[in-house]
C-alpha cells in the first residue's frame, strides 16, 4: 500500500506540472477524460443508415447482409467495422426457431418420380419451380400459405393464404405463377407428396400448362431445402417478431415480406444480390452478349 500510495503522487505530480505548463487546471483535463469521443459527421451518418437497414429487416440481417446493403448505398464500409458498430449499438440478430414437418400424404396417391435430386442450381429461370405449404398463427386462428419459388433466383414468383389447405391453395398459387412468368413447357415444379400436390386437381392444372411434376421423399426435408429455409426466413425474420392479431393484419404483412425479399434482401446463392437484381443482371448479361 505504501508503494502504490509513493506511485499515485508521483503520477498526479507529473499531472500537475504538465497542466501547470500548459496552463491548465487538473479539473477541466480530469472533465475531458469523461467526456465521450466526438465522432466524424460521416461515422454518424454510416450509423443512422445502419440503424435503419437493420430495422427494416426486422431486426434479422446480420453484419455481411449489412456490409452489402450499405455498399450498395455507396458507403466503403468494412464487415469488421460494420460488426463493431454493431456491438456499440446494441443491434443484435434475432434467433432462429425449431420447425415442424407440415406434410401429410395421403392413402392411396399416386406420386410422381423425384427429378430435382437435390440439384437447387439450375443454369436458367423458369426451369425449376418449388413449392411447399406452411402454417401462420394468428389471434383470429391459422392461416395457410402456399408459394413458389425459381429456384434459379430464389424469387417467389406465386404465392396464396387461405383459412383452408385445400388444393385450391396450392392451385391459386400456381396460377399466379404462371401468369406472372408465362413459363415454357417442360418446366419441373417440385413439391413434396402431400394430398394438396397429389389431388387430382393440381396435377391436372401441371398437365395442362404443360409443366411436368416432380416429389420428394416423405420425411426427407433435404429434398426440399431451399423452401425450408424460406419459410424460416419468412417466420423468424419477419412474421414471428410481430404478433397480428388478426387474419387480415398476417395477409398484409407476408406481402409486405414478399415484396422485401423479392427486391430487397440479398441471398447469398445471388452474390449477396436480391431475387429481382439478379434476374436483371442475367439479362443484362445476355442482351450484353446477344
Amino acid at each position: 500500500m505504501r508503494y502504490q500510495f509513493i506511485l499515485d503522487n508521483a503520477g498526479n505530480y507529473r499531472l500537475r506540472t504538465l497542466c501547470r505548463v500548459m496552463r491548465v487546471s487538473p479539473s477541466a483535463w480530469y472533465a475531458w477524460r469523461k467526456k465521450p469521443t466526438a465522432r466524424p459527421p460521416e461515422d454518424a451518418a454510416v450509423r443512422v443508415m445502419l440503424r435503419a437497414l437493420f430495422s427494416a429487416s426486422r431486426e434479422s440481417a446480420g453484419s455481411r447482409t449489412l456490409v452489402k446493403k450499405l455498399r450498395e448505398e455507396g458507403v466503403t464500409i468494412s464487415r469488421w467495422r460494420v460488426r463493431k458498430i454493431m456491438i456499440e449499438e446494441g443491434l443484435v440478430c434475432r434467433q432462429r426457431r425449431a420447425w415442424k414437418v407440415t406434410t401429410k400424404p395421403k392413402k392411396g396417391a399416386d406420386f410422381a418420380p423425384n427429378l430435382l435430386n437435390q440439384n437447387f442450381n439450375p443454369p436458367g429461370p423458369d426451369q425449376v419451380w418449388v413449392s411447399d405449404i406452411t402454417y401462420l398463427k394468428t389471434g383470429e386462428g391459422w392461416l395457410y400459405l402456399a408459394a413458389i419459388m425459381d429456384l434459379y433466383s430464389r424469387r417467389i414468383v406465386g404465392w396464396h393464404i387461405d383459412k383452408r389447405m385445400t388444393s385450391s391453395l396450392v392451385c391459386r398459387a400456381l396460377m399466379q405463377a404462371y401468369n406472372l412468368r408465362n413459363p415454357p413447357a417442360g418446366l419441373v415444379v417440385h413439391t413434396d407428396r402431400g394430398a394438396q400436390y397429389t389431388s387430382k386437381r393440381f396435377q391436372t392444372l401441371l398437365t395442362s400448362y404443360g409443366l411436368r411434376s416432380s416429389m420428394g421423399d416423405v420425411g426427407a426435408c433435404r429434398d426440399n431445402a431451399v423452401m425450408e429455409r424460406f419459410w424460416g426466413s419468412l417466420k423468424h425474420e419477419w412474421v414471428l417478431l410481430i404478433p397480428q392479431p388478426t387474419r387480415a393484419g398476417m395477409r398484409r404483412d407476408v406481402a409486405d415480406y414478399m415484396r422485401y425479399y423479392n427486391l430487397d434482401r440479398n441471398h447469398a446463392s445471388n452474390g449477396y444480390l436480391s431475387p429481382v437484381r439478379y434476374e436483371q443482371m442475367a439479362e443484362e448479361k445476355v442482351s450484353c452478349l446477344t
